[in-house]
């Protein structure tokens, strides 16, 4: 148990920083408030619910493991290096991708939302 509250700290402390710090992570948690509403008026079950907020969740889980990434490669060395180059642009490139699925996910719903039958 005590491992347990050790990590949940842990996760509060990483929140703290980053809700305070990063602008990627601050926006998308805003997007996530944002999109709990919208996703309650758009979707059609509670499973498109899920659907819709878990994308937005996963984007936000990417962009905290690219943060890590980021935060680790920094801490080893600031100059350039070409590997810690590739690393920090596959972070980027992660969260790109989540962000395109994220859209998708969403775009879906709204056309489905607009035809009025599910695509």
């Amino acid at each position: 148990m005590k491992r347990l509250l050790n990590a949940f700290r842990n996760s509060l402390r990483a929140f703290g920083r980053l809700i305070r710090t990063e602008k990627a992570f601050q926006q998308e948690v805003v997007l996530l408030l944002a999109a709990l509403p919208a996703a309650w008026f758009l979707s059609q079950s509670w499973w498109g619910f899920a659907l819709l907020i878990g994308a937005i969740l996963l984007l936000i889980i990417v962009e905290v493991l690219n943060t890590g990434i980021e935060a680790a490669c920094d801490a080893f060395s600031r100059e350039f290096n070409t590997d810690i180059q590739l690393a920090k642009d596959c972070g980027s490139l992660a969260v790109l991708i989540s962000i395109v699925m994220a859209g998708g996910v969403w775009l879906l719903a709204v056309a489905e939302k607009i035809a009025g039958v599910a695509l």
